[in-house]
């Protein structure tokens, strides 16, 4: 197949939830927070800005000048935290656009951005990034067209309010939805319409069922999922692969392999995300 065909990349630059966790017991699946790069339809798309944020910064730096769009699920720290250290960012000629919902306090994705990188928090303010930053404030629910790509966002459950996003393009589509809880009656609407009958779903699901309902540490209101009710969703959707991601910081390489085993024979295909792992779909009518 010629390398001029289009197809749809997907590439994990940071996998873990809450907090980076290098180390011994995290090589395998990476330790950097939250951070997802698309290559599709001519748009070069990037979800999330954990620390996987600043590693996917230096392998663009041999590409430069860099167009591309980053979207944000929402502002805990560990989904914003590698922003500062994104080195195109500080190089004039680059032009990145970001988007993210309004919080409920009514702050602006710029805000909160420029917010971060102010005393005490951070010594360098945003005004020293050189390259072009154009922020755009996402409707809850809305749908709209970069190009060839279309991208649909819906509200996701989680404290402070976050959103999950879906990328569609010549009939392939992918759901990555993180950070959100899943209700204990019912599978959420927002989840299901963003996985419905994708080709690669996603998800967060930070926690067994063991550890969310653990009587003397439960997780019930952190915001966070199990990949028991991942598997609930990725069935009820139809999806063709399934992802697991948003790994707890505590979970190391083989308690992740334990997983990955359990997950394999409710789910056949399903994966759980690793840093540098990266998945191309192709387009049926190629």
């Amino acid at each position: 197949m010629s390398e001029q065909q289009p197809r749809f990349k997907v590439k994990f630059w940071g996998v873990r939830g809450s907090i980076p966790c290098p180390g011994a017991e995290t090589v395998r699946y990476g330790g950097n927070t939250p951070c997802v790069e698309m290559q599709v339809g001519g748009e070069r798309l990037i979800f999330d800005g954990g620390t996987g944020l600043r590693v996917l910064g230096q392998s663009m730096l041999g590409q430069m000048p860099i167009e591309a769009h980053i979207f944000f699920t929402h502002t805990h720290w560990d989904h914003i935290q590698g922003f500062p250290f994104f080195t195109p960012a500080f190089v004039g000629g680059n032009r990145f656009h970001i988007y993210g919902a309004v919080a409920p306090n009514g702050a602006t994705i710029k805000q909160r951005h420029h917010d971060q990188m102010l005393h005490p928090n951070f010594p360098v303010p945003i005004q020293v990034m050189q390259a072009e930053l154009c922020f755009h404030d996402l409707d809850i629910g809305e749908t709209f067209q970069l190009g060839e790509v279309a991208i649909a966002n819906a509200r996701l459950n989680h404290p402070g309010e976050a959103i999950g996003y879906r990328v569609m393009w010549e009939g392939l589509s992918v759901a990555y939805v993180t950070d959100t809880e899943h209700y204990p009656d019912r599978l959420d609407p927002s989840v299901l319409f963003l996985a419905d009958h994708a080709d690669v779903l996603i998800i967060d699901a930070c926690y067994t069922d063991a550890e969310y309902h653990n009587p003397k540490s439960s997780k019930v209101g952190w915001g966070h999922s199990t990949w028991q009710e991942a598997v609930k969703v990725a069935k009820a959707a139809q999806v063709k692969q399934l992802i697991i991601f948003h790994h707890d910081p505590l979970h190391t390489d083989d308690f992740l392999d334990d997983i990955g085993a359990q997950i394999q024979a409710v789910f056949p295909g399903a994966t759980l995300a690793q840093e540098g792992k990266t998945i191309e779909l192709i387009p049926a009518s190629i």
